[in-house]
């Protein structure tokens, strides 16, 4: 993220992107909301990635250096929230659940021009703010490390999502106790090495499936035992299951 374009003003609109397309690094004066009604979106910061499927957004606070990348086709919902109004009181980037009366307050605000000042388009806001407010918060970020060490390992994984080995023999690939390294992920990411590497998973197996990959290849290809292991860790994660995500419900 060398060149980091600055935006004064978030905007609110609809932007389509082709799979494998990208808005560069970039940061905003103002917090947003991103939502993707098609497609997955992963946003990435130097702290991590962030992805969302279509029953889930993003919230991007103010300043936020930040790409966007779209996996499968991606109908992309922004709405800019002014620095002064942070509804979440979050300093972070966030994943929130989207019911449908909040997809629907989305997708009905930013089909209305950006330049609209009028009554309807205020309370259609304020009441959309609310709805913010009661979403709840989604633990799919998937932190990067800092430590050399750490990143040696999850370097490892993210090339083999399916690398079954545990911590102790990654440690030997890498020259690091498993004692040092369970430590790491603690201190650096905040998650335990089990977690972390469902994380991982978890997020593969959404970009596989906006690929059209089925769900007995995802389990495989992601380290799952078996289709049911996975479509049960899935549906806890998502609150339905990979087959129904594939269709895009």
């Amino acid at each position: 993220m060398s060149e980091v374009r600055h935006l004064p003003v978030a905007p609110t609109r609809v932007e389509r992107l082709a799979p494998g397309g990208e808005i560069e690094a970039h940061r905003h004066d103002d917090h947003q909301i991103v939502y993707a009604a098609r497609g997955v979106l992963a946003i990435s910061t130097t702290a991590g990635t962030w992805m969302a499927p279509g029953n889930r957004a993003i919230w991007v606070p103010a300043g936020t250096i930040h790409a966007h990348y779209a996996h499968g086709e991606l109908e992309l919902h922004l709405v800019g929230v002014p620095a002064h109004r942070n509804p979440l009181g979050l300093t972070d980037p966030t994943v929130l659940a989207v019911a449908p009366l909040l997809r629907e307050l989305i997708m009905g605000y930013t089909a209305m021009p950006d330049d609209d000042r009028g009554a309807e388009r205020a309370r259609l806001h304020a009441v959309l703010l609310d709805r913010l407010r009661a979403a709840p918060h989604q633990p799919l970020h998937l932190p990067a490390p800092s430590s050399p060490l750490l990143r040696s390992v999850c370097d490892v994984l993210r090339t083999d999502p399916a690398d079954g080995r545990t911590l102790d023999e990654l440690g030997h690939q890498v020259g690091a106790s498993s004692r040092t390294l369970s430590r790491l992920f603690r201190s650096d990411l905040g998650m335990t090495f089990p977690q972390w590497r469902t994380q991982l998973r978890l997020q593969v197996a959404l970009v596989l499936l906006a690929d059209g990959a089925s769900v007995t290849t995802v389990a495989r290809q992601c380290g799952w035992s078996s289709p049911s292991a996975f479509i049960d860790v899935f549906r806890r994660t998502f609150g339905h299951t990979p087959g129904a995500h594939a269709l895009g419900s």
